[in-house]
């Protein structure tokens, strides 16, 4: 990664706006948006700060100064001085999807911005809400954390009951969210164990098809040969284990793992 995606709480803090005409006023937009509060260039307590003005040598002097008290600085269209760079923004809230090209393209980050808005519901921030109210159930239900880590899995998972994407399901019907979460909860649906086989055709990770990138997304654990790149196995999900071996063993352990090598 060229870095690393993160969510800052911007509500009721000072960010310093420094800038004018219509991209200093997008930036306004965003951070008020965001619950931040836009200040000048003194205040003493802002920890972040957006330069959004057309010339250059004024640009560049404000990030200099701005660095030198120890802020972290966004420059528009000017990734060179950016301590961070701005992504494209699916919002679902409390869902936020962020899409950066590292400051490369701007335009190939709003399109794909524009794809994901016609795919998520627009209910989607209210599944989140409601998993969230029924913290206390699902942890009585599954006490176990890996329990309850698949059991969550599977209810999410393509066809499942809480299936995220559905055509026609809670995330799409916010009134039967409560409900569906219920009937996941008195019904069970923790994932079966299984082993599944992925034989890999190249070391490119595009070359994976869509089916064998979700089962990677979703397993628990990676039994690989040593020569799978690493390239391959960033394409599971980051806390699934990874055991470099000749095979898998004889009882490869609860929930879904994968043994991966080449064809």
């Amino acid at each position: 990664m060229h870095s690393l995606p993160i969510f800052v709480d911007l509500r009721g803090r000072p960010v310093i706006l420094f800038g004018d005409g219509e991209a200093a006023a997008a930036k306004r937009r965003l951070i008020e948006r965001a619950g931040g509060r836009p200040v000048g260039e003194d205040d003493g307590e802002a920890r972040f700060a957006f330069i959004a003005c057309t010339d250059d040598a004024a640009a560049e002097a404000a990030a200099v100064r701005l660095k030198a008290r120890g802020l972290i600085v966004n420059v528009a269209d000017r990734p060179a001085l950016c301590d961070f760079t701005m992504p494209a923004i699916v919002d679902r809230d409390p869902v936020l999807i962020a899409i950066g090209t590292g400051g490369r393209s701007a335009g190939l980050a709003a399109a794909l911005r524009q794809r994901l808005e016609a795919l998520l519901p627009t209910g989607l921030g209210g599944l989140a809400d409601g998993l969230f109210a029924a913290r206390a159930a699902i942890r009585a239900r599954w006490p176990l954390a890996e329990d309850r880590r698949r059991a969550i899995d599977a209810g999410l998972a393509e066809g499942g009951p809480l299936d995220p994407l559905a055509d026609v399901g809670p995330a799409v019907t916010p009134d039967a969210i409560p409900h569906a979460i219920d009937d996941w909860l008195a019904g069970g649906g923790e994932a079966p164990d299984r082993l599944v086989a992925i034989r890999l055709r190249s070391a490119d990770p595009d070359a994976l098809t869509l089916g064998e990138a979700r089962l990677l997304g979703r397993a628990d654990r990676l039994y690989h040969r040593p020569d799978v790149p690493p390239a391959i196995l960033a394409r599971a999900r980051a806390d699934a284990a990874r055991e470099p071996c000749a095979a898998p063993p004889a009882s490869p352990g609860r929930g879904l793992s994968i043994d991966l090598g080449f064809a």
